[in-house]
């Protein structure tokens, strides 16, 4: 397996088949993205009240959403890269509401396993550098995650 994931379920309302459907999408597409084997990323499954509190605590937006996504890659002009040691890729931390999920799947009008997958994959480009801050970079971004989304099969 290309990709080590830690999973945390802070709402116990998942069961197995979707911290298994997240598993699988993240390793298609580590996969697809070529990322070395061994690379590192923790999922963690969260309440509304929760993934306020991290929005309002580290984005200044009071207010529930449905992603957030910490890279650890992400390099400041200050800080040193460091080469040439042994050390698998760690590449950040996946914040997921399951509130804001089983929300967003009704509002759309498809499955909670589509968005669940949907958010998954989304806060898994982000760690990955892809943003959607203007239109071109949103293209890109969704393009990437709706060829990712279908070659699993989780289609709208």
């Amino acid at each position: 397996m290309a990709l080590v994931i830690d999973f945390l379920d802070e709402t116990s309302q998942l069961d197995h088949g979707a911290e298994k459907l997240s598993a699988d999408l993240l390793q298609l597409a580590a996969q697809l993205e070529a990322l070395p084997d061994g690379s590192e990323v923790s999922v963690t499954f969260v309440t509304n009240d929760r993934i306020q509190e991290i929005n309002r605590d580290y984005r200044e937006k009071d207010q529930p959403t449905d992603v957030i996504s910490f890279a650890l890659e992400e390099m400041g002009e200050d800080e040193v890269e460091i080469t040439g040691v042994d050390m698998p890729r760690v590449l950040g931390d996946i914040i997921i509401s399951i509130d804001r999920a089983k929300e967003q799947a009704e509002e759309y009008g498809h499955s909670f396993e589509r968005e669940l997958g949907f958010l998954t994959v989304h806060g898994f480009l982000h760690l990955l550098g892809y943003d959607h801050m203007n239109e071109q970079d949103e293209k890109k971004m969704f393009s990437r995650q709706n060829d990712i989304l279908k070659a699993y099969g989780l289609e709208r």
